[in-house]
This record gives structure tokens, sequence and C-alpha cells, in this order.
């Protein structure tokens, strides 16, 4: 892991414009009023055996873990947050992007109000789906979490 280029591209999105439409972007996907980075990936491994997933996934958590550590200094000290009543919500009820596609990805996150620019930073392990990678994600978003 890379943290400084993590670090620098975090606060880059914390302040780049959103695109009017959804799209792939070089660092992962964006749409309106948010950008998804993903930090890092273990492109290759999905449907892996499942020690090796369960190595990966545990990396990437001290990789998120040593993100907070880096980033709660800023904008405080927070507990991680569940993703999983946002994602059985999804079966009742519309939840704007990214929350929805976040929450189906992931299990549980960090996230901050990014202080002076009206958005949410959220740091997560993507690793809910088994037959997909594992991914370290960084949201940037406006749209409030729900």
């Amino acid at each position: 892991m890379n943290i400084a280029r993590h670090i620098a591209l975090i606060d880059e999105l914390c302040f780049r414009p959103f695109p009017a439409e959804r799209r792939r972007s070089d660092f992962g996907v964006e749409g309106p009023g948010y950008h998804v980075a993903v930090l890092d990936s273990s492109q290759g491994l999905a449907d892996c055996d499942c020690g090796v997933r369960a190595t990966t996934v545990e990396q990437y958590e001290k990789d998120r873990d040593a993100l907070y550590e880096l980033l709660a200094p800023r904008w405080g000290h927070t507990d991680p947050l569940s993703l999983q009543t946002t994602l059985l919500r999804t079966d009742r009820e519309e939840i704007p992007e990214p929350w929805a596609s976040f929450s189906a990805d992931a299990r549980m996150t960090y996230l901050w109000e990014v202080e002076g620019t009206g958005r949410w930073l959220a740091v997560a392990v993507a690793d809910r789906n088994t037959s997909d990678e594992v991914r370290l994600l960084a949201v940037v978003t406006e749209i409030d979490p729900p």
C-alpha cells in the first residue's frame, strides 16, 4: 500500500468537481455527487482459495485502519459504521448512490464529514461479494449518508 498516494488522491477528490453523469474514471467510478476510488485491488483473486482471500481481506483491513489513523486527527475520531442496515433498506426503499452500491460491497466503513467542503468521506474494504475481487475503497460524496 502506498499510503501517501492514497491520502493524496483522497485530498484531491475532496475538492474535485462531480460529473453530471455516472462514468468510469482513472481511479474508479464517479457520478452526480460522488467519487468512488479503488485505492487497492486484489485483481485476479475473485473466486480464489478462501485462505488467500481471507489473508487479502485482513491486509486491506489493516490498510483501511492505517488510513483511519492518518485521517482521524484531521476530521475527528469516529466509530466504525456498519453498512448492514443500509443494505437491508435497499430492498424496501430507494437508497441514493453511492450508498446503495457501497453498502452492497462493504460491511463497515469509517465515515467523516470533510470540514468546509460539504462532503463526506468513507473508507472501507469491499469484500461482501465473494465472487468479486477484494478492494480498498474511498468514497467522497456530497450525498448525506442514509
